[in-house]
């Protein structure tokens, strides 16, 4: 099974359909009955992530009928899909409203995110805004683009290394257990600032950009970053997981840090996660 340019295009289009539709139809326009916990307060589902990804994946299904299709809410329903990842000849991931609690709060930092994996390889991934209409695009092999709704594109390149007091970006404690947790507060203070969006799809926007140093993650669900590993990776950084492992489909545990080079990944691994 063959993922062609044509077929880049055509999961681009109905990404942004989508979002059009679905997405931007309701932001700032939920009722209470439309946003329902998951697992907590901060983990939530609301209307526009459920239409959203089915709108994606019947979309997916048409054109691609044999490919293993993993969209976080079906995962809700049968968690057997994410291992399939590892082995399927052609797969996607969804993240339909990536920042889920950002697109019910009315903030607009959030996105959708979709990756296709070939034989255990991420080979291309999206990731779009739906308010600006922009979208970050990576072809494995090919560089990574920012990609302007008005139809102009230019390559990104992650930031330079930089020492630790002068880098800025996010590590995603808000998952973590005690005393992870609050050592890696601590710890972000030996950098020059630390943010938290609560949104992979920018997080991994602003480091492909070199708007960022680094970001980090405890919690790997494959929708939320097998997309955004391959635009960082081809705008030039390195990823890897806490101990040092490459990241790949079909994982789910260990951590991930990624940063300009490897020297720089090893200093936040050190300095920040104390791994």
């Amino acid at each position: 099974m063959t993922f062609s340019d044509a077929d880049f295009d055509y999961v681009m289009t109905i990404v942004a359909e989508a979002a059009s539709k679905e997405i931007m139809l309701r932001f700032r326009n939920l009722d209470a009955g439309d946003i329902s916990e998951k697992t907590s307060a901060i983990d939530l589902v609301t209307e526009a992530d459920l239409l959203t990804e089915r709108h994606i994946t019947a979309a997916l299904k048409t054109r691609f009928p044999k490919a293993v299709i993993v969209g976080e809410e079906a995962y809700e329903a049968d968690k057997s899909v994410v291992p399939a990842l590892a082995h399927a000849e052609l797969a996607f991931t969804i993240d339909p409203v990536d920042g889920t609690f950002n697109f019910a709060a009315g903030l607009p930092v959030f996105g959708t995110i979709v990756a296709v994996i070939a034989n255990g390889e991420t080979i291309a991934s999206i990731i779009h805004d739906p308010v600006l209409g922009d979208t970050l695009t990576a072809i494995k092999g090919g560089g990574t683009f920012l990609r302007r709704q008005t139809g102009q594109a230019r390559r990104l390149a992650v930031a330079a290394p930089a020492p630790l007091n002068a880098m800025t970006g996010a590590i995603s404690w808000g998952h973590m257990d005690e005393p992870e947790r609050s050592r890696i507060c601590g710890n972000l203070s030996k950098t020059r600032m630390a943010f938290s969006l609560n949104c992979s799809a920018y997080e991994y926007w602003m480091v492909a950009s070199g708007k960022w140093h680094f970001i980090g993650h405890s919690k790997l669900m494959p929708w939320d970053h097998l997309a955004g590993v391959l635009a960082h990776q081809e705008a030039g950084g390195y990823t890897a997981k806490f101990d040092g492992t490459p990241y790949k489909p079909g994982e789910t545990t260990g951590g991930i840090i990624s940063a300009p080079d490897e020297e720089s990944w090893r200093m936040i691994r050190r300095e920040i996660i104390g791994a």
